[in-house]
């Protein structure tokens, strides 16, 4: 198995409206994070990468280090979560992106964040 596909990421979103003003077009969400270590050795996340488009297309580039504050060691079998927030100016969105993961053995990689749908309730029927 590849590096690349060693680290398994998987997200669950939710709509915070109370924290949501939509005279304002402030549309809140949590995201959840799962990363999970399929492979044979430890991988630490070293930096974040996210794309971020609202519902006009309008696209935020986020960089920065680690996650949270951290940047965890996930070893084989073990699974890191986290959670954090976006916030969007209209009732539909996406994120997608990247973690550069470090293998134990020094070798840097890229861990593939898919693309998700960050939307308030009923907005897609």
């Amino acid at each position: 198995m590849s590096l690349e596909n060693s680290i398994q990421v998987s997200v669950r979103c939710e709509y915070l409206a109370d924290q949501s003003i939509a005279e304002e077009q402030r549309y809140v969400f949590a995201y959840h994070i799962n990363i999970h270590n399929r492979g044979e050795q430890g991988a630490t996340l070293r930096t974040r990468h996210w794309f971020i488009a609202n519902g006009n297309a309008d696209v935020q580039e986020v960089k920065g280090e680690g996650v949270v504050g951290e940047q965890p060691t996930i070893e084989p079998g073990e699974t890191y979560r986290y959670s954090s927030g976006s916030v969007l100016s209209t009732l539909v969105g996406s994120m997608r992106g990247y973690y550069v993961m470090e293998a134990d053995d020094g070798t840097l990689f890229h861990a593939t964040i898919p693309v998700f749908t960050l939307a308030v309730p009923n907005a897609l029927n």
